[in-house]
């Protein structure tokens, strides 16, 4: 494999992961941001993302000379020619956010392209990384304008808390281009030490697999907490019946977990994304529909569950209960807030009158805690502070710390003896002989151990 010269526009969790792993495989990186204070804190090799092994990535790229940081996309162009190795290849890894009306905004998409498009040297290959809308790739030639520089589509398929190692031990790598089928294999060829399979396709295409992945999973997802809700009206154990399906290998055992809905960064984008595709193909989408209504629905559904359990009905008042909800993150491994499920149910939860304090381990000294509505929930500093006076534990985040807590504590703590458990997460035996009823999501409720 030859080594390359590569800029990477944006240094969030695509782009930096992005950056440095291919600095890892040999490349020569230069990663650049609109940030200064980022660039400057990245340039010490100090990180803010939680991401296992980036740190220690970021690092080793410094030290050896492959990897750097700049400000502005122009100046990663500069900095590679004047050590004499123009780019070869450009990647766009900046925030494509859902716009109004659920269309993906590729304004950060377009500023870049504007911003390189006379800097960059003939055949270079312009990659947008970023998840954008079927026919984004035709967009960026058009606003290149340049015969001479090519255009690709690489999407990441990259999970929070496992970037790192999803990088550098990919399913697959997909690459699509209209330009040239060259353009398509110089972008393959750089993951080539990974040995993954290949998909080399048109750039419409690679634009859809990745909204197709994302989308598939949401409704698999969204299937299962369904299927849990029917599970507890029929009497049956969800963890059995997906135990069951997920020896199926057509099945399989991921995504099969329910919990209080799915967010994040990536699907509730990805899907009204898609369904806006959909939209402007004058098809209905309805299974995509139903998923996104599922997954609402199921924050009211966590919510009655937490009504039932405190007040012994789904119409019970919450009206100055005081909660403790531990995990307010959208998953574990991470400290990103964004369409948290946990807030959604947090948010339906402040909206009824309740008092919510919320631990979070992820976001213990994050900096995305400014992100937090102190008017929703108050941080504590540990769980067991959380459960002070609580009517009721929610466990919104599937935290493997909380399974370890010393649970007689939590319910000497608080004034309730309930255990919600939407992710059930919890060994409710445990839960149990510390005195306290446990409540899952599509399992039988087990009650409280008496003296």
């Amino acid at each position: 494999m030859f080594a390359r010269t590569i800029a990477v526009v944006g240094t969030g969790y695509v782009g930096l992961t992005t950056g440095a792993c291919l600095a890892s495989l040999g490349h020569r990186v230069v990663c650049a941001d609109i940030d200064e204070q980022k660039v400057a804190a990245l340039s010490r090799g100090e990180i803010s993302i939680r991401e296992p092994g980036l740190a220690e990535l970021v690092g080793e790229g410094l030290a050896a000379g492959r990897l750097s940081f700049v400000v502005g996309a122009g100046q990663a162009l500069k900095e590679l020619e004047t050590e004499g190795k123009p780019v070869e290849v450009l990647f766009l890894c900046v925030p494509t956010p859902m716009g109004v009306g659920g269309v993906a905004d590729l304004s950060a998409v377009e500023a870049v392209v504007e911003e390189v498009r006379d800097a960059m040297p003939a055949g270079c290959v312009v990659v947008n990384k970023s998840t954008v809308p079927v026919g984004t790739a035709d967009r960026t030639a058009e606003l290149l304008a340049r015969p001479d520089v090519q255009v690709a589509s690489n999407p990441e398929f990259l999970r929070e808390g496992s970037a790192v190692h999803d990088f550098l031990n990919p399913d697959r790598i997909v690459v699509g281009s209209n330009s040239s089928p060259d353009a398509a294999e110089r972008v393959a060829a750089l993951y080539a030490r990974l040995g993954a399979p290949t998909v080399l396709t048109d750039a419409a295409s690679a634009e859809m697999i990745k909204y197709a992945a994302n989308c598939f999973l949401a409704m698999k997802l969204s299937y299962v907490n369904a299927l849990a809700e029917l599970c507890e009206r029929v009497d049956a154990d969800v963890a059995d019946v997906t135990e069951g399906m997920g020896y199926d290998r057509r099945i399989g055992q991921a995504f099969l977990s329910p919990g209080p809905g799915w967010g994040g960064s990536c699907l509730p984008k990805d899907t009204h994304a898609l369904l806006q595709v959909a939209d402007s193909a004058d098809f209905e989408f309805r299974l995509v529909r139903a998923s996104i209504d599922t997954n609402t629905r199921q924050f009211r559904r966590m919510v009655d569950k937490v009504r039932l359990a405190v007040t012994g009905s789904r119409n019970g008042s919450l009206s100055r209960v005081r909660l403790a909800l531990f995990g307010l993150t959208f998953k574990a491994g991470t400290d990103d807030l964004r369409d948290s499920p946990a807030l959604g149910v947090a948010a339906l939860l402040r909206q009824a009158g309740a008092e919510l304090v919320g631990y979070d381990p992820g976001l213990v000294d994050s900096p995305a805690v400014a992100g937090l509505d102190p008017r929703l929930v108050t941080l504590a500093d540990d769980p067991y502070q959380a459960a002070e006076g609580a009517q009721a534990v929610v466990v919104l985040t599937e935290w493997p710390e909380f399974r370890s807590l010393d649970w007689s504590r939590v319910a000497a703590a608080a004034d309730g003896a309930t255990v919600v458990d939407t992710r059930n997460l919890l060994d409710p035996a445990v839960v149990r002989r510390a005195g306290l009823t446990w409540t899952g999501v599509g399992r039988p409720t087990i009650e409280a151990a008496t003296t």
